[in-house]
């Protein structure tokens, strides 16, 4: 949206502007709540990363941890700046996350396990290159929901074949949270020009960051979870001061 003070970063280049007043606060920071939105995604990530190292899980899943992180870093400077080079700091790890939970996904059950990274990291490497020449603008999130479509198949196997009551509920709550994301995000773009008329904006798209950090989070306790199921590690849900779930697991002595 329309800027009301002067702007440090130049004209918006970015090919997607929020439904929030650019630069209302600061000449430094476009959209000032869609950027401090992505704070709380930061410190799940390195909670979880934290928990994942501690228990000495697969480093698949602090490498995911560690992309998520980044990923919310460039999407703080996205929406910081509105500059195209930035917003693409933000859309290539987007794709990063979600070709690493189609490996985490998948990869268990695939019969040539080392080609699913190979193929992977080549597919990473060259949608970095061409999204760095080309504007996708639509296509980019057509790209980013078929691939995302992919992926639920296989995380609703995961959920139907999981016994552990706490589980399930990670997994519920992934779905809740998610639903509640797309919400936010529908809303703040379609409903954009009645919501400026409003006195307060909700401001739909930080919404949509806060929900999806907690979605990202479920989901790779879900699946850490699951993941330790497969090894028989012995895994259990428990509670961080009784509010935030992780994993424990106790993996079997060596003979």
């Amino acid at each position: 949206m329309e800027r009301k003070m002067s702007s440090f970063w130049g004209p918006v280049t970015s090919t997607t502007d929020c439904c929030e007043k650019n630069y209302e606060y600061s000449s430094y920071i476009a959209e000032f709540y869609n950027t401090i939105s992505t704070i709380p995604t930061i410190l799940l990530a390195l909670v979880g990363l934290i928990n994942a190292y501690r228990e000495r899980f697969e480093k698949r899943f602090c490498i995911l941890y560690v992309t998520i992180m980044a990923l919310s870093i460039g999407s703080m400077l996205y929406h910081a700046t509105l500059q195209r080079v930035q917003q693409q700091s933000d859309e290539t790890p987007m794709m990063w996350e979600i070709l690493l939970y189609m490996y985490i996904l998948y990869s268990p059950d695939w019969h040539y396990p080392r080609t699913m990274p190979i193929f992977l990291f080549v597919y990473c490497v060259i949608f970095a290159i061409v999204h760095s020449v080309v504007r996708f603008g639509i296509g980019f999130k057509v790209h980013y929901i078929i691939i995302c479509l992919l992926c639920s198949p296989r995380m609703y196997k995961y959920y139907i074949y999981t016994d552990c009551v706490p589980a399930k509920r990670l997994g519920k709550l992934y779905a809740v949270t998610l639903l509640l994301a797309g919400l936010c995000w529908i809303g703040d773009h379609v409903f954009c020009k009645q919501i400026s008329s409003w006195p307060i904006n909700p401001q739909g798209h930080a919404l949509w960051h806060i929900f999806m950090g907690f979605n990202s989070y479920f989901a790779n306790t879900f699946l850490m979870f699951c993941r330790a199921q497969q090894l028989a590690w012995s895994p259990k849900v428990v509670h961080v001061m009784g509010v935030l779930p992780y994993v424990k697991i106790e993996k079997p002595k060596r003979q």
